[in-house]
């Protein structure tokens, strides 16, 4: 990465931490659960570029990599952000690669047999099927209701229609390119969403009192949280180093896949950093 793009990255991070940190609720994550979409959040994200971030300069976007996406995708995560930027910016990667140059606005993602998150606010919808990429404008297709398979927010199934171009992508991305940049974004996500749950339960034994003093003076609980913290740190690790794999060899290579696969820790850390004060769950990691 050069110099320039490691500026940029740092800025980009630092904006988007920011305006999480001051945007982000539990009252905004409730209301995109009953379905109310969060347009004003939204509008600062694109103001920012952060959708065409990973698409070429010379198409308009910022010219980013996909180490650089995994990283803006973990803050995702570890606000629990109720929005589909992280499938927004894979969409528009998606498309630029297939030599197709994405417009501006909410993109969709369309992967096979998955219902679409936020699909009906979307301008267009880019739809993955094999190697072949496909750009549709929302409003033309039918849609019908579909369930999210791990978030709350609403998704629902489209009915593909003529498409208003279509591409292929880079052998280098693979058949399953969808799937593959799916299973990046998802991941790094998770990687945040530990990492906020594990500052949580740290916060939480430091000040959950038994028997006169902190549980996190006891050390059976101290061996669990490091363990935990080892676990969540590997995730994220793993997660980085998938998308520094996908910028050196594309997502069909073989280091990428076994990098990914390096992030099946977090089951674990899930369960270690497992705590039931009334009302902890409900701040940053709503979901």
């Amino acid at each position: 990465m050069s110099d320039t793009n490691e500026d940029l990255r740092g800025i980009l991070l630092e904006q988007v931490e920011r305006l999480l940190t001051d945007r982000s609720s539990p009252n905004l994550l409730r209301a995109t659960e009953r379905g109310e979409w969060p347009a004003a959040l939204w509008a600062e994200v694109e103001a920012l570029g952060l959708p065409l971030a990973l698409v070429p300069e010379a198409m308009g976007g910022v010219g980013l990599g996909w180490a650089d996406a995994v990283a803006v995708w973990q803050v995702l995560g570890r606000h629990a952000a109720p929005l589909p930027l992280a499938e927004s910016m894979a969409a528009a990667a998606l498309l630029a690669a297939a030599g197709i140059t994405p417009p501006a606005g909410l993109i969709a993602l369309a992967l096979p047999g998955e219902a679409t998150a936020w699909g009906r606010q979307a301008g267009h919808v880019a739809a993955v099927q094999g190697g072949e990429v496909t750009l549709h404008a929302a409003a033309d297709l039918t849609w019908q209701p579909g369930r999210s398979l791990i978030g709350r927010e609403p998704a629902d199934q489209a009915m593909l229609g003529e498409p208003l171009a279509r591409g292929r992508v880079p052998a280098g991305w693979g058949a399953d390119a969808g799937l593959l940049a799916g299973a990046l974004l998802q991941a790094a996500k998770i990687a945040g969403a530990l990492e906020a749950a594990l500052d949580m339960t740290v916060d939480y034994a430091k000040t959950r009192k038994q028997f006169g003093r902190p549980i996190g003076g006891f050390q059976a609980v101290q061996q669990q949280l490091a363990v935990c913290a080892a676990e969540v740190a590997a995730c994220g690790v793993a997660a980085a180093q998938a998308g520094r794999a996908a910028d050196r060899r594309g997502l069909a290579g073989a280091e990428f896949r076994d990098r990914l696969g390096q992030g099946g820790g977090g089951r674990g850390s899930r369960d270690r950093c497992r705590h039931h004060p009334p009302g902890a769950c409900r701040h940053r990691l709503h979901r």
